[in-house]
């Protein structure tokens, strides 16, 4: 088989998060040759998938939904898109879909990529009902997914040891961080003028740590500063630690705080901020901050699994606690006390993103590791 045959299956949760997270790595497998496909739930967006050569399969999923019938016709329909295909390697992106895909795999040896973004609410959240989620994952992973033919793939040290501990080996564990950016695209940009402005780019989670960024704007308001904070991304209902849609349009109602919603031009963000924040709970390796990075702007992030990768002290940004608004402002007013500060974190985090986690290295690595694992599969 040749590289100009060898066919690359996606399985993704939505076309929509396959274009904003995926297609760097994709472009990079069609580039070097490979038939690629992508399977998902198809919104407003597979036209864009189908422009970049790539052939769309749909299937039915809802995202976040446990419904038994609902999880069994995605099972079936991935089943026979695998079946009919017979791609060489199949990459799930995703914890949902990883389980899905390994159910819908079985007593098939294609090699599978199962690759995990982040380890999501099971993880980072402490209700009974994510307790219990995180138990069956493990048992789901442990048995579906720790086979001959299959690789987990990470992003960060922490999600390894995590999947380690629950008992999947070693062995097949792979680390690429992140899914890689577009540093051609998104260049270092000045800064804008006016008051210190604080972006936040992500879904509206308290586990991303929306609610403790505003907290943290309201105590600097308090102390007389003129810090604005710009809010990019919309609550996600399928996520029960979303914030809901009155919260989020109440913030705008706020001295200083603009909720813009779903920003599709990141660049637009970042051109009119001085300081990127994300103090989530934990991450894969946060595209926004990458995003931001790659524009040039200095980093505040918690010191958590995922943003201590790419928010590093004392060369690209600033790490405090989790959920802690006070620590949270005063990273805050540190950046904005100092254009000196925030022009050499700046300044090395686009340094870091260009050397490590650009596009290109990133669709470099994992194109590698795609024939890997065919050739290991021969």
């Amino acid at each position: 088989m040749t590289a100009s045959t060898t066919k690359l299956l996606y399985v993704v949760t939505e076309d929509k998060a396959f274009l904003s997270h995926r297609l760097p790595m994709a472009r990079a497998a069609r580039d070097a040759g490979f038939d690629v496909h992508v399977a998902t739930s198809v919104g407003s967006h597979a036209d864009a998938i189908r422009a970049e050569g790539l052939t769309v399969h749909p299937m039915p999923l809802r995202r976040g939904g446990l419904s038994p019938l609902g999880t069994l016709a995605t099972i079936r329909a991935l089943r026979k898109i695998k079946r009919e295909l017979s791609p060489a390697i199949v990459h799930h992106v995703g914890m949902q879909i990883c389980v899905l895909g390994g159910v819908s795999s079985l007593g098939m040896t294609t090699p599978q990529i199962n690759a995990m973004t982040g380890l999501g609410y099971a993880f980072t959240s402490t209700t009974a009902r994510a307790l219990t989620l995180r138990v069956v994952i493990a048992i789901a992973l442990r048995f579906l997914l720790n086979r001959d033919h299959a690789v987990f793939l990470v992003q960060n040290p922490d999600d390894r040891a995590a999947l380690e501990t629950i008992g999947i080996d070693h062995h097949r564990l792979v680390r690429i961080p992140g899914s890689g950016v577009d540093t051609d695209k998104l260049t270092p940009l000045p800064e804008p003028d006016g008051p210190i402005t604080v972006g936040f780019a992500g879904r509206l989670l308290t586990s991303k740590g929306i609610r403790a960024l505003v907290s943290a704007h309201r105590i600097l308001r308090a102390r007389g500063m003129d810090i604005r904070l710009r809010i990019a991304g919309d609550p996600d209902p399928a996520n029960p630690d979303s914030v809901t849609l009155d919260e989020a349009r109440q913030w705008n109602n706020e001295p200083g705080i603009a909720w813009l919603g779903h920003v599709a031009d990141i660049t637009t963000l970042w051109r009119d901020c001085h300081i990127a924040a994300l103090p989530s709970h934990r991450e894969g390796l946060p595209k926004s901050l990458l995003e931001a990075a790659a524009c040039g702007r200095p980093l505040i992030a918690t010191d958590a699994p995922g943003c201590r990768e790419i928010a590093i002290p004392d060369q690209t940004g600033l790490l405090v606690p989790i959920e802690n608004p006070q620590a949270l402002a005063d990273a805050i007013s540190a950046l904005a006390t100092s254009r000196e500060l925030r022009a050499r974190y700046g300044a090395g985090a686009r340094q870091l993103v260009v050397e490590t986690m650009s596009a290109q290295a990133i669709g470099a690595a994992t194109v590698a590791l795609y024939r890997e694992q065919i050739e290991r599969a021969r």
